[in-house]
């Protein structure tokens, strides 16, 4: 699922540092802008997974535009598709469906437990 939020991005005396003012303690930094924006992404999915897997919601990202600068700070966007199977247990369902709609959907090879979760997260959202 892919998660794009805003950044603020800090060069002061100690360097490039990097902060997500939509969510809270979530910041990084780097020698350069490449490692900065790499650490950033990681920064974002690992902050992304530990709030669904703790309270099921992540928060809106509030409009790139709507984030004051000053000096030499400026914003980007940094965006992670974050592959959250990865980050959890996993837990069976059972569920039931029209035999129609399984048949349908079976033929095209759809993946029932990914459209599941991320109907459940667009759902949660």
């Amino acid at each position: 699922m892919r998660f794009t939020y805003p950044a603020l991005v800090h060069n002061d005396s100690d360097g490039l540092w990097l902060e997500f003012p939509d969510l809270i303690g979530c910041q990084t930094y780097g020698e350069t802008m490449d490692d900065l924006l790499v650490n950033a992404a990681e920064a974002l999915e690992c902050y992304i997974v530990e709030e669904l897997e703790h309270s099921g919601k992540v928060p809106i990202p509030s409009d790139i535009h709507a984030i004051h600068t000053s000096g030499k700070d400026f914003t980007t966007l940094v965006q992670v598709d974050a592959d959250l199977a990865k980050y959890s247990k996993s837990v069976k369902k059972t569920l039931t469906i029209p035999y129609w709609l399984n048949e349908k959907a079976t033929a095209v090879g759809v993946n029932f437990s990914q459209v599941l979760q991320e109907a459940l997260l667009a759902k949660l959202a």
